[in-house]
């Protein structure tokens, strides 16, 4: 369907249908045109563009559901995106067809992130399909530093082009000339927390979301170190904010400067399409290559050839976030960020000290494929990862895992489980260590599988075991803790009391009650390994 506009639902179907998106009600025409994406909020209603696709995040009532096929509708709207079910409520199907509207589903294991990023990424193809990839508005492609120069000559003021966490891409000269804080914001490349906080405050931020006229900000309002005016205006690519240009100039707001921001806010989205379009392009061709590749099958060969890694030596490290600390929390759209933000992170560090390394987040774990030529594979990639993890500290707590090295694709694919494991066993004890190879933690790995084992099989636990929980449950005694302490020091009473803290008689007696209450015999070496490994699989 190459004939089909890129923001037609026959192209939208082309790129995402089958793996994302399939139609579970109704039907679309191809070469319908998909004015947007709108994620349904029922407590802030959204402004809804021509023929949009609506994301019902969250909603499973069919009532519920019903009355949104319904509005959407008055808003024509092509169709509304649900989670897949069995099958849709005969009252949701009657009110979409009543409205006009399809019903689509996103398959369980795909986010909604994932379904809305790639939606506007495949939509806003059209918006850069039409300019030449060299240049936009006369400037190179992408280049933001000569987009903000170019505006900042039109307004007579220097510039920053900002993204939507006031991170600044680019900026102007003649920064000098503003004032103290807008210094301080270009070495920092970011807006300082302080005025971050006092911008939000003042509802700056919320305008910039609304509207796409120019705000005025006094500097008075922005406390000590702002001393020029701030003028901001938002970047969109259809409903979507891409970010923000700002202005530290004096005087009043003529029709002719606001003209100028509009329409530099136009050609600035253009170029950040531009950028964020091959960015996505490349980030998916090197997540593909990297997932085949860990995997094995037919296509890992190939991947790894396109990689430049094929008959090379390589270890397979996998990357996740530690755990959150207890009473702590963090929301999907962090945890999101950060992922992206760790696979970026490592990928930069691994490429300057490890030439060819590849790395990708592969749903919620990033890896990376090492080339280790030398016989001490697992401790260098071992040493990176803890350099890495230094670097980044507390700013990005992240827990690595290291695989055996491997040459086939076999090994490869081996070397990724055994990564994977070593990352379970790491997020089971966090706080102990933050890097670690399977030889390190193969025991505790092993326990792991067997609770598993145990769990999915329905294994319940030994009579002997279930005696001593309920007699410390009932009497709040220590017998379980006293007999694990006991087989930690292979019977060695005098050991077993220090470590439990206690007068070695007090233990021979807890000792005593363990063997009346529960009936194991100590004396049977079966016995003794049966109760060790339970003990041990509890403890895990």
């Amino acid at each position: 369907m190459s004939s089909l506009s890129r923001s037609s639902w026959g192209h939208v179907y082309d790129n995402l249908g089958v793996t994302l998106l399939d139609v579970a009600h109704g039907a679309i025409d191809v070469d319908q045109q998909i004015g947007g994406v709108v994620i349904h909020d029922p407590v802030d209603e959204p402004s809804y563009p021509p023929h949009a696709i609506v994301l019902a995040i969250g909603i499973q009532d069919a009532e519920e559901l019903a009355a949104l096929a319904t509005m959407a509708g008055l808003q024509d709207a092509v169709a509304i995106v649900v989670r897949a079910a069995a099958a849709l409520p005969e009252v949701v199907t009657e009110a979409a067809e009543k409205a006009g509207v399809a019903i689509l589903s996103l398959p369980r294991g795909a986010t909604w992130t994932q379904l809305a990023a790639l939606l506007r990424s495949v939509l806003a193809e059209d918006d850069i399909g039409h300019t030449p990839a060299e240049s936009l508005g006369g400037l190179p492609s992408g280049d933001l530093f000569a987009v903000a120069n170019a505006i900042a000559a039109l307004v007579d003021a220097p510039i920053t082009i900002e993204d939507r966490s006031s991170r600044v891409l680019a900026f102007s000269g003649g920064q000098e000339d503003a004032d103290s804080s807008r210094v301080e914001t270009i070495i920092g490349r970011q807006v300082p927390e302080r005025y971050a906080r006092a911008l939000a405050e003042l509802g700056v931020f919320r305008h910039l979301y609304r509207n796409d006229l120019p705000i005025i900000i006094n500097p008075m309002d922005l406390g000590q170190g702002v001393t020029t005016q701030r003028v901001a205006i938002a970047v969109r690519a259809g409903d979507e904010l891409l970010g923000s240009i700002w202005a530290a100039m004096d005087g009043p707001l003529t029709p002719e400067r606001t003209a100028t921001l509009q329409d530099a806010a136009k050609l600035v989205a253009l170029h950040l399409l531009r950028v964020r379009a091959g960015e996505d392009a490349e980030r998916r061709l090197r997540t593909e290559l990297v997932s085949r590749a860990i995997e094995g099958g037919a296509e890992a060969r190939d991947a790894l050839e396109r990689l430049g890694l094929s008959g090379q030596r390589v270890c397979v490290a996998a990357a996740t976030l530690a755990p959150v600390p207890e009473g702590e929390t963090r929301s999907d759209q962090d945890v999101i960020a950060d992922r992206e933000r760790l696979a970026d992170a490592l990928a930069l560090n691994l490429s300057a000290v490890q030439r060819g390394a590849a790395v990708a987040l592969v749903v919620d774990t990033v890896y990376g494929i090492l080339p280790t030529a030398d016989a001490a594979a697992e401790e260098r990639a071992a040493h990176l990862a803890e350099d890495f993890l230094q670097r980044v500290d507390t700013r990005l707590p992240a827990l690595i895992g290291i695989g055996q090295p491997a040459e086939s694709v076999a090994e490869i694919s081996r070397s990724r489980v055994q990564a994977r494991r070593v990352l379970r066993v790491l997020s089971e004890h966090p706080g102990r260590r933050r890097v670690a190879r399977l030889a390190e933690v193969e025991t505790e790995s092993l326990l792991l599988e067997l609770r598993d084992l145990r769990a999915s099989r329905g294994d319940i636990s030994s009579t002997e075991l279930t005696r001593l929980i309920e007699y410390d449950t009932r009497n709040d005694s220590q017998l379980v803790v006293t007999l694990a302490a006991w087989l930690d020091s292979f019977g060695d009473v005098k050991s077993a009391a220090a470590a439990s803290f206690v007068h070695p008689n007090t233990f021979r007696y807890r000792l005593r009650r363990v063997i009346e209450v529960s009936g194991i015999n100590l004396d049977d070496p079966d016995q003794r390994f049966a109760a060790m490994l339970e003990l041990r699989t509890r403890r895990i």
